[in-house]
């Protein structure tokens, strides 16, 4: 169900990326000779060409993308042969700059507009919702690299360099992870901690995360055959001690039941009201097989509506929060840690859910439709954005760039995309 779910997106993402180079191509009279979902070396699983079109439309067997081919125009193909003939007037070299420029572009902003329209339709159809950092009434758990920084279990988040956070969301994080100064609620007291400026590639090395809503440990489910199960744990226990010591969160739990692995071992807690006291004996792992209730049944839900037009501007700020927030990600690629975090095919695949979510599939679908359009801008010959980058340099220059340089950089430009593919993966 994952694959199959990572397959439809990015066939979708590839189609409306091309298709915005085909339309805009047509649109200025360029020819456009092929045009396919995946590439197709070697073979081709499918292709049709009626005998009154100019394209063929097919679909490849490689699964890396999916591309045009346009008259005249030197590309991912490498096909030169039409350099030794005059240009014609439909080929893409004859056109003017301006002209190439936006057939150039046409992908990229045919992605950006799917993530606005999704991201929009999503809103109006279910809006926002997000627990509120100032209803966070527990505080957050935070990770050991956290706490090195300065957090402390049970504080509640409330600005970052002067702006106020309101949820613990991805943009929250970046401003977080960008800042000099954070402020949290400490009890009754408001705390300033200093954010290092290696932060956030020590979280990326930890893999442990931020931080969590804090909450009680209260018991959602037993799995069958555990040492919960043995020792006559409910649904709807809430335990409040173990061994004696009191506790109240589930981060404290973890760590008191972590330290007494196959040892026998007395937890307090309240069912239906009444105090209890059950003899339990967690696994070699600490571990004793209970489903917790999750932290959203704990806290108040905020949630924002749109209606249909005012969903429109708040499509437009989500993208262009997420396609400015992945820009400033990248600058982690250049760090140890970031390098070693890049993933590839299976990390994608690994986003979707193994069984389908209409709701988180379209928010993947913009997600990857913003980070498509940010990886074909950069100036990278091969992606669009290298030709866009030559066209700039036609226009400066008023004359275009030799076919012999084009060529080069487009193989140079193909082998370092082929080593970032293989690298990632």
């Amino acid at each position: 169900m994952q694959i199959l779910q990572f397959f439809l997106a990015i066939s979708l993402m590839v189609i409306i990326h091309e298709f915005g180079h085909y339309i805009t191509a047509r649109m200025f009279g360029v020819r456009v000779e092929k045009f396919y979902l995946f590439f197709n070396p070697f073979f081709t699983l499918f292709k049709y060409k009626s005998k009154k079109s100019d394209t063929e439309y097919g679909i490849g067997w490689l699964p890396l993308g999916g591309y045009v081919k346009l008259s005249g125009m030197i590309d991912e193909s490498f096909d030169s042969k039409f350099t030794k003939t005059e240009p014609k007037p439909y080929e893409f070299r004859s056109k003017p700059a301006w002209q190439r420029l936006i057939i150039m572009s046409a992908g990229v902003i045919m992605n950006f507009v799917t993530a606005i329209v999704v991201f929009a339709m999503l809103l109006f159809a279910k809006g926002e919702e997000y627990i509120s950092l100032q209803d966070a009434k527990y505080g957050m758990e935070f990770s050991s690299i956290a706490h090195n920084q300065g957090f402390k279990d049970g504080d509640i988040l409330l600005a970052a360099d002067g702006i106020k956070l309101e949820s613990l969301s991805e943009e929250t994080m970046r401003l977080i992870l960008n800042a000099k100064e954070v402020y949290v609620l400490r009890g009754s007291d408001t705390v300033k901690i200093s954010i290092s400026e290696n932060f956030m590639e020590e979280l990326i090395t930890s893999k442990e995360g931020f931080a969590n809503f804090r909450c009680p440990f209260v018991v959602k489910e037993i799995m069958p055959v555990t040492p919960a199960e043995i020792a006559g744990l409910q649904s709807g226990d809430s335990l409040v001690s173990i061994n004696g010591d009191n506790l109240m969160f589930i981060n404290e739990f973890s760590i008191a039941l972590a330290n007494n692995p196959l040892k026998e071992t007395t937890l307090g807690l309240y069912r239906n009201g009444e105090y209890k006291e059950l003899t339990i004996t967690p696994d070699a792992n600490g571990k004793i097989g209970v489903y917790l209730t999750p932290y959203y049944e704990f806290y108040s839900i905020t949630k924002k509506e749109y209606g249909f037009f005012a969903s429109f501007p708040a499509g437009i700020e989500k993208a262009y929060k997420k396609m400015t927030g992945y820009a400033s990600d990248t600058k982690m690629l250049f760090t140890k840690a970031g390098a070693e975090s890049v993933g590839g095919f299976g990390s994608i695949v690994s986003l979707f859910p193994d069984s389908f979510n209409m709701i988180y599939f379209w928010n993947i679908v913009a997600y990857m439709s913003i980070v498509l359009a940010f990886m074909n801008v950069l100036p990278i010959p091969g992606l669009d954005g290298g030709h866009m980058f030559f066209l700039i340099i036609e226009v400066i220059r008023r004359k275009p760039l030799s076919t012999e340089f084009m060529y080069k950089a487009q193989q140079i430009g193909i082998i370092i995309l082929l080593l970032l593919v293989f690298y990632a993966n």
